[in-house]
């Protein structure tokens, strides 16, 4: 997986928007083989960098830390 992606629970301060969404595009990145994609599938990506970003604030939101 990408090694630029850092562990974002338990990060203090907090992990902010910004570190979340930054980690999910280097996900969707990662995982669809363009770093930037084309006009025709720019949708597509954008989609999945924000359906990737929420999942990622759900969980994070929802995991418990001792």
């Amino acid at each position: 997986m990408c090694r630029s992606i850092k562990t974002l629970r338990g990060a203090e301060p907090e992990a902010s928007d910004e570190e979340i969404r930054a980690a999910a595009l280097q996900f969707v990145r990662k995982v669809s083989g363009y770093r930037a994609p084309s006009q025709r599938n720019r949708p597509a990506f954008d989609d999945a960098v924000e359906d990737v970003t929420a999942s990622v604030t759900r969980l994070l939101d929802r995991l418990e830390t001792r």
